[in-house]
């Protein structure tokens, strides 16, 4: 938890807005919670339903009160300029894994970076070295996924982050 508000304030002190998922719970909560209060900007995107069943958090810089997740993670994927994973469960996964095959895919050349707190995500990292070992994932794609284990640090990877030259699958208006 101490993480994600560091994060928070890191972003805001760097004058980094946030896009996430407009919850007022969880890790991301309490990122948008420290970087609202350090001065930042916070974006929501959160699904009506989600809204209604009061998980929403208000005060934020701007909300967007979306049909469905897919239109969550759309627009979530269409404002913002990085994907960062923190500790999570499968939703987590799955959104970072959909930021990331878009970038192997060239939809964007965004950075797509893990937080890896205390070792959380070692086992997987441990697993997509697996699959470049077994040949299921070429290793300038593993590459594309950068980890850093202190907030500030990963920050600047963001900030210092230069895309790779990779060949195009598909076109971002072909999503």
């Amino acid at each position: 938890m101490e993480a994600a508000r560091e994060l928070g304030r890191a972003l805001a002190e760097a004058d980094v807005g946030v896009v996430y998922g407009g919850a007022s719970i969880g890790l991301m909560g309490a990122l948008a919670d420290a970087a609202l209060e350090t001065g930042g900007r916070v974006v929501g995107v959160i699904p009506k339903q989600l809204w209604a069943r009061e998980v929403g958090r208000d005060g934020l810089t701007g909300l967007h009160i979306v049909g469905s997740m897919h239109e969550r993670k759309a627009l979530m994927a269409e404002l913002s300029d990085a994907f960062v994973a923190l500790p999570g469960g499968i939703g987590t996964l799955e959104e970072f894994f959909e930021c990331w095959t878009w970038a192997v895919l060239g939809v964007h050349r965004k950075p797509c970076a893990l937080l890896d707190e205390d070792g959380f995500y070692t086992p997987l990292l441990s697993f997509l070295d697996q699959l470049v070992q077994q040949r299921f994932l070429r290793p300038e794609h593993r590459e594309l996924v950068f980890v850093a284990t202190e907030p500030r640090a990963l920050l600047r990877r963001l900030t210092e982050y230069e895309p790779p030259e990779l060949p195009r699958w598909m076109d971002a208006d072909e999503t």
